[in-house]
């Protein structure tokens, strides 16, 4: 049988339900030496998508696939570089590696390409050649200029926080992220989204509740890309925290009218299970939001007990810690998303752990 064959047998395992089988089908592929299935095998491993949970040979696959001349596999290379997840932690090899699987003719790598560049001139130059042939110009390619263009994150490229509270920490990051990335957040959520769920402690899964109307797309290792890894190692370095204590990122979407009512962020130790999820993971010390959008009214984050009600504008990231230094919960953190009065409200919604938990997370969290 060969490899094409093998990858459409393993789709057909998958739809019914015979996950194991479906890997089996991958891995003949793989020894037959098929870049794709190498890629889907690579990614399922990474974070255990109806597989066994194994993200370094995981990583691996994917390696050999982008070394192979795989476009999507150097892609996902690139997010690995960005966070050093079981490769050099390296933002020029992530960019490297970036533009060669632009070079190669995957859309999604020069979408992101376009969207990071500070060069907005060559990124329209760009925009109108993401389903063209990659060509070179003074011996570089177009995606190439672009990757050399992107400014990896740093500390000094951080805005100067706007101290809303100092005890406990409320804090404003004004132009924290660019239009640019505004909008590719946006764009990537949008046919992602879902009713916002509610984790219930009792059930140990996550619910529809009533506390909660708005909806909400998640992103998972896999899922996410290198804009949203920038974005989210700035907010890493706002925080002053190692990426690894962050969560996996969501982006949220409040139609006119929906809300989410007053809660804590906090995990708390008295809840069941709580005890074992905050021994594992430690606890949610901070939570970071991002407004991506200014076409809305009302919509603010309100802050009951700190008298705060905070209105953000596109770009700019507010902090909020959610327990004291110790971790205990802090009951001053109540807060809630206030409904758009008009329009439509997207904001990133990112927790910060006190402890790495990357390399532990959930298998397909």
């Amino acid at each position: 049988m060969n490899s094409p064959d093998e990858l459409a047998m393993s789709e057909q395992w998958d739809a019914a339900g015979r996950h194991d089988a479906a890997i089996d089908a991958l891995a003949r592929s793989v020894r037959q030496g098929n870049v794709e299935a190498m890629t889907r095998l690579g990614k399922r491993l990474l974070i255990g998508d109806r597989a066994p949970h194994l993200p370094r040979d995981g990583v691996r696959f994917i390696v050999d696939a982008a070394r192979a001349g795989g476009a999507e596999a150097a892609e996902r290379l690139a997010v690995l570089a960005a966070i050093g997840l079981h490769v050099a932690a390296s933002w020029p090899e992530a960019l490297a590696a970036m533009a060669l699987s632009a070079d190669r003719g995957w859309v999604p790598a020069r979408g992101q390409l376009c969207a990071l560049t500070t060069d907005r001139a060559l990124a329209q130059e760009a925009a109108g050649q993401v389903h063209r042939p990659s060509a070179q110009v003074g011996g570089k390619s177009l995606w190439q200029q672009l990757a050399a263009s992107v400014d990896a994150p740093t500390a000094r490229g951080l805005p100067q926080p706007v101290v809303l509270s100092s005890e406990p920490s409320v804090k404003a990051f004004p132009g924290l992220i660019s239009e640019a990335v505004c909008e590719w957040l946006i764009g990537r959520a949008r046919p992602r989204l879902n009713r916002a769920r509610v984790y219930d402690s009792v059930a140990a899964r996550d619910t529809v509740h009533g506390t909660r109307s708005n909806s909400a797309a998640t992103f998972n290792l896999i899922d996410a890309d290198l804009v949203q890894i920038a974005t989210q190692s700035r907010i890493a370095l706002s925080c002053g925290v190692p990426f690894q204590n962050l969560e996996p990122m969501a982006v949220l979407h409040y139609e006119t009218g929906e809300q989410i009512r007053e809660h804590f962020d906090f995990v708390d130790p008295n809840s069941p299970g709580h005890a074992q999820e905050l021994a594992r993971f430690g606890q949610r010390m901070a939570t970071f939001l991002i407004y991506l959008n200014d076409s809305y009214e009302g919509g603010e984050t309100d802050f009951p007990r700190l008298s705060i009600r905070h209105r953000g504008h596109r770009r700019e990231g507010l902090c909020f810690s959610n327990a004291h230094p110790d971790g205990a919960p802090d009951m001053r953190m109540v807060h809630a998303g206030l409904p758009p009065l008009s329009g439509e409200k997207w904001i990133v919604s990112q927790f910060v752990r006190n402890r790495g938990i990357l390399d532990s997370s959930r298998p397909g969290k």
